[in-house]
């Protein structure tokens, strides 16, 4: 009789061993699945700042990103190294709910046509940018730019087509 208790005692303690170990295991499976939600806005916001690009001997980029409300507007220009400025765009960046996104309208100076992309941080220091036509199905974007922020005043751009890179430019945030 008391090996029977102790048999029950035993089946029951390996019922229970085995019960926690499950309830563990999926625990640790759910929060290897589960990723935090990215606040676009906040991570964007660490962009503010001119930032410059030596694209070549005598063309200069800046990149002016200022806070707006609660979203950023944006101003790109080209200048020749006497300071001619040849080339504008302008662009208002602003969050979207429902697809916890960016989106940025923008105007080039070169083009009466509005440009529209989505923009979304795939973490905290990589971002990625195409046309909000693509926003269905952002992996068939025949155009794309990836951003990686090396570190806090420096960033790296690849400009890609049909996933291929065609361009790799560095940016450096200027001291204001």
């Amino acid at each position: 009789m008391h090996s029977q208790k102790f048999i029950q005692m035993k089946k029951w303690c390996l019922t229970f061993a085995i019960a926690v170990f499950l309830l563990f295991f999926v625990s640790g499976i759910q929060a290897q699945t589960t990723q935090t939600k990215l606040n676009q806005v906040e991570l964007y916001r660490q962009l503010t700042g001119t930032w410059k690009y030596d694209y070549n001997t005598d063309t200069i980029l800046f990149w002016e990103i200022k806070s707006f409300g609660g979203g950023f507007e944006v101003r790109v220009r080209a200048e020749l190294k006497d300071r001619t400025i040849f080339y504008e765009a302008k662009s208002f960046i602003g969050y979207d709910n429902k697809n916890d996104r960016l989106i940025e309208s923008q105007v080039k100076s070169n083009s009466p046509n509005i440009f529209l992309y989505i923009v979304w941080f795939t973490s905290s220091n990589r971002f990625i940018e195409i046309l909000l036509e693509n926003i269905s199905s952002p992996e068939k974007s025949t155009e794309k730019w990836a951003f990686e922020l090396k570190s806090p005043d420096l960033i790296e751009t690849n400009y890609m087509k049909s996933d291929k890179i065609i361009a790799v430019s560095i940016w450096n945030r200027l001291k204001e």
